[in-house]
Formats: C-alpha cells, structure tokens, sequence
C-alpha cells in the first residue's frame, strides 16, 4: 500500500502500529513490524522480517535489511545502515523470570540505550549489546559483537570486537602516513586526530 501524498510504501503484510510515525518517502517491507510509538525518518527502507521496538528512533536515509532487530531503547541517527540478520539489544541482564519464578514484567528490567551515530554501518549478522555508542562513520565487521564503544570512523571486528583500523566516509579503509594523517586510497579525503577523534581534514 503507498501513501501517494507522503509517498510511504507499506506492504499488506507488515503490521505497522498507529502510533509509528513514518517520514515521507519510506518504504517497509514484507513482514516487517514496527511497534508502538516508534519513529521512523524520511527515505528509510525497512526489508524483509525488519522488527524496530517500541520507542525506537530511526533517522532519515537509514537502512534496515532483511530480518534487522532492533530493539527498545536505540536510536539510529541519519544515514544508518544495519546488514541482513544483524541486531541492536537492550537488556545488561537478561533473563525471562525474576529469582522467584513469577514470569519478568516491563518494570522488572531496566533499558540500557544504543546509540549509532551518523552514517554508521553494521555488517550483516554483528550484535551490538546494550548501553554502547556507535561512533559517525564507523564500520562493524559482519558476525561482530559488539562490546564497547567504537570511535568516529572505526572499524571493528571479531568477537567481542576490536579496534583494527579507521574507514573513510566512503567506506573504504584509510591508511596512515607517516606524520600522522590518514588518507584514503579511493577518494582521497583526509583525516586527522583531533581531540582523540578522527576528523576530517578541509580540502583545498
């Protein structure tokens, strides 16, 4: 079904809830399920068997491929991209019953946030556990998991992973030089440590 004024494509099979809020060119997928109270950006794609939580806030031009979770208590800022069967948790201590037996209740758990920053990618089959930041322009390897915080345009691999290089807003790897200053082979942008932070350099 499409919303020919807000240009929103739904599939008949995804059960979006009434109180999502959906931004205007957005596309959701077969099966695809969007809880209550989420909102969702402009020019998103949700494939296949997606599930965003109640709550979740999604940015525009964001990228959810096929059976992406994502649960309560994320937030995934512009630009986002989420590979197939990947997902974001929530629960530091998860368990289905409290010590004595009775079945855990929404109060009986606390939230711990996820956060992915701008233009941030996450390979198909990575989990990023909760209460950790995903930095602008970092990569995750697919099949990570993620344990910690990763910085701007780190690329992280492995369980749990680690640090093993940088990546240009591009995409590809950055190689550093020798006076410190990484460079990217494929569209030549250049960055530099600032702060503790890689930045990228302004060109002339």
């Amino acid at each position: 079904m499409e919303d020919t004024k807000s240009g929103v494509q739904i599939h008949p099979t995804a059960e979006v809830a009434l109180s999502a809020r959906i931004g205007r060119g957005t596309r959701i997928w077969h099966y695809a399920q969007v809880r209550e109270g989420a909102v969702i950006g402009e020019e998103c794609i949700l494939g296949k068997g997606v599930y965003v939580g109640a709550g979740v806030r999604i940015g525009s031009r964001v990228k959810l491929q096929n059976r992406v979770s994502v649960f309560h208590g994320a937030m995934l800022e512009d630009g986002v991209f989420m590979g197939p069967h990947s997902q974001i948790t929530n629960d530091k201590l998860p368990r289905a019953i409290n010590p004595d037996g009775t079945l855990k209740r929404d109060e009986d758990w606390q939230v711990s946030p996820v956060v992915v920053r701008y233009g941030a990618s996450i390979g198909a089959g990575a989990i990023v556990l909760p209460g950790v930041e995903i930095g602008r322009w970092a990569m995750v390897g697919a099949g990570s998991v993620v344990t910690r915080d990763v910085p701007p345009h780190g690329l992280v691999v492995g369980a749990p992973a680690r640090l093993v290089g940088y990546v240009c807003a591009c995409g590809e790897r950055l190689r550093e030089q020798a006076d410190g200053v990484y460079i990217c082979p494929a569209c030549g942008r250049s960055y530099v440590t600032e702060e503790g932070e890689l930045r990228e350099m302004e060109r002339e």
